[in-house]
């Protein structure tokens, strides 16, 4: 193991010095993380991304594009031929469709080049031709991410953290009646270590479905291929006696083989690479959740941000031999579902939700932002006056019955506490929110003009302004 561990740094140093060599003779390379939480919005960002750098005419805020040096972009073939291609032509396919909808979600990873073509800047500029600038863009799970917490945890220390967490929620409860009927020192009955595994996975698919963010593992709600194996069969159980051939010893087992066989081979093999990363965040739908959802939320983003701490974390400072994400971007999603007036709000309490991780990081120099985006804008504005008041509502094709509607989704607090203090317990996007599911609507663009956005172009010139 320890050879072996040797040879793993090894060929990840030799990794590193050609990124930078290629980097530096020859054409630059960005790789760009996309990741968050469930109903984020992962697949909708990057087509609309990729669609917006193909065709940049509503990227003004991306200064390449707004001074003219971007004179081409296309895509190529990836260059990691083991990752499967994110489907981009399908995607914005389905967003352009008539009737438009929106495309399936993210379940594995995937990855895409888009290559810029590019004129310098600067008193030489005229000296010297255009250069390519590739775009990797590494498309994941959230989920998956959370995955690294486990890495320097034992498997007692997750499961009295678990069960601590889950000791109040009622989509535990069905789990934590199982849990109280087993003896963990008794010898391994497979049949109940399936049963236990499969409960506790049923909680982690109603807790996600219920807007908490701490469902790990995550190959639980994504298995693909791995359902139904030992490295899935395991769950959290309280500690005592585990002998030789114990259910607690199995699982103990079982969970450590999770960690190596799953969850570092991915950290090594994709997120150890990344340059640049856009954690995705649906605050509205945690807001709208209530309290517990948005401190749950708050609590994830924390333990999604300590991926980004080299030296923090003992496991990842091995792993990524020096090399330090750069860049992190935290963008709230669907801000098209709020008055424009409101957007500085969602800001801010984004801002907010990751201030306790941002503060605790140092980040050893990576940059950090946080932005209210919507990447395909699906509604439109109105102002309608109502009691001696002007409301600002959003309208759009309700996703369930195809009906246009205006709604007003109340006033986000321009104070991000009064949503954060638990003890406050106000839910602020309370009534008609509930039903502000949004189709998307009917794209007719205009030639050189990518799909509605909103902030989309600030999020690229912040990813990848500085390379191009």
């Amino acid at each position: 193991m320890v050879i072996s561990a040797i040879a793993d740094n090894l060929v990840r140093s030799v990794e590193s010095m050609q990124d930078t060599v290629s980097e530096t003779f020859f054409e630059p390379v960005v790789r760009l993380g996309v990741t968050g939480l469930a109903r984020s919005g992962k697949t909708v960002f990057i087509t609309s991304l990729v669609a917006n750098l193909l065709d940049r005419g509503r990227m003004p805020h991306l200064l390449a594009a707004s001074e003219g040096r971007i004179e081409a972009a296309f895509l190529q073939p990836q260059p990691d031929d083991t990752v499967p291609r994110f489907d981009y032509e399908s995607h914005l396919g389905a967003l352009t469709a008539d009737p438009a909808h929106w495309p399936d979600s993210t379940r594995h990873i995937s990855e895409l080049r888009v290559s810029l073509r590019v004129r310098p800047k600067g008193l030489l500029a005229g000296l010297k031709g255009p250069r390519t600038v590739h775009v990797d863009i590494v498309d994941y799970p959230g989920e998956w991410l959370l995955d690294l917490t486990l890495m320097d945890k034992t498997y007692a220390e997750w499961s009295a953290a678990t069960l601590k967490s889950i000791a109040d929620r009622e989509q535990a409860a069905a789990y934590r009646a199982k849990v109280a009927q087993v003896d963990g020192s008794a010898k391994l009955d497979e049949p109940l270590a399936q049963e236990l595994a499969a409960s506790f996975a049923a909680y982690l698919q109603d807790a996600r479905r219920d807007g908490y963010s701490d469902c790990a593992p995550g190959r639980f709600l994504l298995p693909g291929d791995l359902a139904g194996s030992p490295v899935l069969t395991f769950a959290p159980l309280p500690a005592g006696a585990a002998p030789r051939g114990s259910l607690l010893r199995e699982m103990d087992r079982r969970y450590e083989a999770y960690k190596a066989q799953v969850v570092k081979p991915f950290f090594r093999d994709h997120f150890a690479r990344i340059d640049r990363q856009v954690v995705l965040v649906d605050a509205l739908g945690a807001i709208h959740n209530g309290p517990a959802a948005l401190e749950d939320l708050r609590g994830a983003l924390t333990e999604i941000l300590s991926a980004f701490r080299p030296g923090r974390n003992a496991f990842l400072t091995r792993l990524l031999m020096g090399k330090r994400v750069e860049k992190i971007l935290f963008a709230a999603t669907k801000a098209d579902h709020l008055h424009h007036s409101q957007h500085a709000q969602l800001t801010a309490i984004m801002q907010a939700l990751v201030r306790d991780a941002t503060d605790k990081a140092r980040f050893a120099g990576a940059d950090t932002q946080s932005l209210a985006i919507a990447s395909l804008r699906a509604t439109t504005e109105t102002d309608m006056p109502h009691d001696g008041e002007t409301l600002g509502m959003v309208q759009g094709k309700l996703l369930d019955t195809g009906k246009q509607a205006a709604f007003f989704p109340g006033h986000l607090p321009s104070d991000p506490s009064h949503l954060l203090n638990p003890q406050r317990g106000e839910n602020w996007l309370a009534g008609d929110y509930q039903v502000m599911r949004f189709a998307p609507a009917a794209l007719t663009l205009r030639p050189g003009d990518g799909p509605p956005h909103i902030r989309l172009d600030r999020a690229a010139q912040f990813l990848i302004g500085d390379k191009l």
